[in-house]
């Protein structure tokens, strides 16, 4: 079993906690996790991980173990605050692999600030158009919850709590304002689209258009549902670490003749 330390850095004032694992060689993974959990369901993946590639995963602000601002903070400031964190490490480029709403906040890392980005993975990406609307993610979410593996409740349960529900719900609120598709046009790099069979928060009709739109690749894991990254370690890991060895930076599609994300009735 490798290794993971806990470690706080504090960036812009704000203590921000991460797990690492950095003996292996190779480019460096951040895996940054979606609304109302933490670092803590992102391990499965994580560790699975280790020993292809160095790995990192931080506790947003407001989130897990890192300090907690005032206000639920928007896509733009986790984003800045994401650069900052690794600025503050020397690190870059790496390869960003966000989920769910981690997804919008690397989405824009990689589009305001490409030199930091190697590599990127949209992990079940927040919000499709269809659900763009704080009552139609909320119904997604409680979908989701009758196909997921009962096991993981308690400690999204937890995290939840951690955070408080109203930052849970603040978020919720600053993801469905959010355009991700303004940011899809302007990433670096071909994304690597991962996401479950049967996730019904970003389902295979959403993420089909997030690679078409990024001219990326997609990987559907079977039998998973929104939480992949969780249930689906192993198999996640590999499509992650299989991406990154086909390279990316040199691959950009040529964005004059890619369609634009355009929602389905």
């Amino acid at each position: 079993m490798p290794i993971f330390h806990s470690r706080w850095t504090t960036v812009a004032g704000l203590r921000t906690h991460d797990r690492f694992c950095t003996a292996s060689p190779g480019l460096p993974v951040v895996l940054v996790h979606g609304l109302a959990v933490s670092h803590r369901y992102l391990l499965p993946t994580a560790r699975a991980l280790v020993g292809r590639h160095p790995v990192l995963v931080p506790d947003m602000p407001g989130f897990g173990r890192s300090d907690k601002p005032p206000v639920a903070w928007d896509v733009t400031r986790h984003a800045d605050h994401l650069g900052a964190w690794l600025d503050t490490l020397g690190l870059g480029p790496v390869c960003l692999a966000g989920h769910s709403f981690g997804a919008e906040v690397v989405a824009r890392l990689a589009a305001d600030r490409p030199a930091l980005v190697a590599g990127l993975v949209l992990a079940g990406p927040t919000t499709d158009p269809v659900a763009r609307s704080r009552s139609g993610l909320i119904r997604r979410f409680l979908v989701d919850m009758l196909v997921e593996a009962p096991a993981q409740a308690p400690m999204i349960a937890r995290d939840a709590m951690r955070a408080g529900l109203w930052r849970v719900l603040a978020t919720v609120g600053h993801s469905v304002r959010n355009r991700i598709e303004d940011d899809l046009a302007r990433l670096p790099v071909r994304p690597l689209v991962l996401g479950g069979e049967l996730d019904p928060i970003a389902p295979l009709r959403w993420r089909a258009s997030v690679t078409s739109a990024t001219g990326g690749v997609a990987v559907t894991i079977p039998r998973a549902a929104h939480n992949v990254m969780t249930t689906s370690g192993r198999r996640s890991a590999d499509a992650i670490a299989g991406f990154l060895s086909m390279g990316t930076r040199a691959a950009v599609p040529d964005r004059s003749v890619i369609s634009p994300v355009v929602p389905r009735p």
